[in-house]
């Protein structure tokens, strides 16, 4: 299994998400935190085997929720490298910004 990491603008896009989330309804946010918990744990298992979209850029949908998580992953060193967590609805040239 890989080991990942997570960018600091990432953890941002997952801490804004949850607040959103838990306005909406009480202990919401917590479900979508399981969520990308539980997604990136199968983007460890074996990242090869979600989409390339943006070169080096992959993305893997959550189950539940509207988002998308963009990686990269190194095979020399079984890394993934969790860069954004964008709403599937926003435009992804966003994340490319930072």
């Amino acid at each position: 299994m890989y080991k990942s990491i997570i960018l600091p603008h990432a953890k941002e896009d997952i801490r804004d998400a949850a607040k959103w989330y838990n306005i909406k309804r009480d202990g919401l946010g917590k479900r979508f935190t399981a969520d990308v918990r539980e997604t990136v744990r199968h983007i460890k298992q074996n990242p090869k085997a979600f989409n390339t979209r943006y070169k080096k850029i992959s993305t893997a949908v959550l189950t539940v929720f509207p988002y998308m998580i963009h990686f990269t992953f190194d095979e020399a060193n079984k890394t993934v490298v969790v860069s954004a967590v964008f709403h599937t609805s926003r435009d992804p040239e966003l994340w490319r910004k930072r």
